[in-house]
């Protein structure tokens, strides 16, 4: 599932973040700032004009980004790999 269809306040690992072409800037930044395989992240609002951005938190750090960053971040909601990642 894309973070940008994550509901909001449900915890989930990110997977992976996608990237559009090779040497991908925003991909990089997104990876840069620790969106990286095995991170907790939660959705925890959004602005109040088209849901535009996204607060999210990531590890114990929060950001805002736009929906187009957020859904190049793949995420799974297992229940047993946010078991691992709180490990």
């Amino acid at each position: 599932m894309k973070l940008s269809e994550l509901p909001y306040r449900t915890a989930a690992i990110v997977e992976r973040v996608e990237d559009d072409m090779p040497n991908d800037a925003i991909a990089r930044r997104l990876r840069e700032l620790g969106f990286v395989q095995g991170e907790r992240v939660e959705v925890m609002a959004a602005g109040p004009v088209a849901a535009e951005p996204l607060l999210v938190q990531v590890g114990f750090t929060r950001f805002a980004l736009r929906r187009s960053e957020a859904a190049r971040v793949r995420v799974a909601m297992n229940a047993a790999t946010l078991a691992e990642a709180v490990a």
